[in-house]
């Protein structure tokens, strides 16, 4: 393994990540409970808005885009050092 690639492997998996949590989990239960415990009416009521919840997803969506790119740019990389070593 090529040891330079290795903080592209974990910003990649880290998008992955972080994107289909951003991107599930506004919808989830575990959102509503968790904005349940927000002190502040306003904030709560924001919170649970769909704009919201949907620019949250929105974001979640921007990384997996974003993962899967850096992705196909490490694999193109990899294949074009293959060619050049055979």
């Amino acid at each position: 393994m090529n040891w330079r690639a290795f903080p592209k492997i974990v910003f990649i998996l880290y998008c992955i990540e972080a994107g289909a949590l951003f991107f599930f989990v506004p919808w989830t239960t575990g959102w509503e409970h968790g904005v349940m415990r927000i002190p502040f009416q306003g904030l709560r009521e924001m919170c649970l808005h769909p704009i919201l919840r949907a620019a949250v997803s929105g974001f979640g969506l921007v990384h997996l885009v974003w993962g899967a790119h850096d992705l196909d740019l490490l694999l193109a990389g990899w294949k074009r050092h293959a060619r050049k070593a055979s």
